[in-house]
């Protein structure tokens, strides 16, 4: 799929586009179901994943199934971190 950073809400400068895909990607990523049916079939999701140098994400985006649209990027808070780290435990 296709990842869009076109117009994103915030700082790409803190956030790398690879960092996003990297998190995006991440095997033992925790994704959520989307939030709610939209006429046009797009879904919004919620995941959290790490990068390959270790940086724990949230990241929102909606996808269509060809394009991904990141709509809000960010480090992870302490209990979501908890949270990735006791489901990639389970994984292991």
């Amino acid at each position: 799929m296709e990842l869009d950073l076109i117009d994103v809400q915030f700082d790409l400068r803190n956030l790398k586009p690879r960092e996003l895909e990297e998190a995006l990607e991440d095997p033992f990523g925790v994704r959520f179901l989307p939030d709610n049916e939209r006429a046009d079939g797009a879904a919004r999701y919620y995941a959290l994943g790490r990068s390959v140098a270790g940086r724990h994400l949230f990241v929102a985006f909606w996808t269509d199934g060809k394009v991904i649209r990141v709509v809000a990027a960010r480090d992870m808070t302490e209990s979501e971190q908890r949270f990735y780290e006791r489901k990639y435990a389970e994984f292991r």
